[in-house]
């Protein structure tokens, strides 16, 4: 039986999912609306900024380091993945689709992590690419296939 912390994780992770394709429609919209992409992703990032401050404060307090010691720098380069992401989905959505663009997005999230878990980079847990997952990275394919065909 699995811990009841897994439920809420999975909970709270389906709801993260959900909220991806929902943002991308709501900047894209934005981004059309103003008729500039990086203006919407500004806007994004700015009400991302203000409420995870509030949130930390809230939840954490003021932080009493900006940098930890011993920290590889690498970690402190996820942003760059963020408006990667916020951009390139602002832009490539209103022309390409929300649904086709999510599901690029999701299969290149499956190959990602099955890379991050077999090599356990950054830290990440080590897990074997078995079989079962590349049979399961290889039917996602196949879903991406028959959502984005017209």
């Amino acid at each position: 039986m699995l811990p009841q912390n897994t439920f809420i994780y999975a909970f709270i992770m389906l709801l993260a999912g959900i909220g991806i394709p929902t943002m991308a429609a709501l900047n894209a919209g934005l981004s059309t609306k103003l008729q500039s992409p990086s203006l919407a992703a500004s806007i994004l990032f700015l009400v991302a900024m203000l409420l995870s401050t509030a949130y930390m404060l809230v939840f954490d307090g003021l932080p009493k380091t900006l940098t930890a010691p011993d920290t590889p720098i690498y970690f402190y380069f996820g942003g760059f993945f963020v408006v990667f992401y916020i951009l390139s989905i602002t832009w490539v959505a209103p022309n390409f689709g929300i649904g086709n663009a999510v599901s690029f997005v999701l299969l290149g999230q499956l190959i990602s992590m099955m890379l991050i878990d077999q090599f356990g980079l950054m830290g990440a847990q080590q897990t074997s690419i078995t079989p079962q997952r590349v049979i399961g990275v290889l039917l996602m394919a196949a879903g991406v296939f028959l959502v984005v065909r017209k």
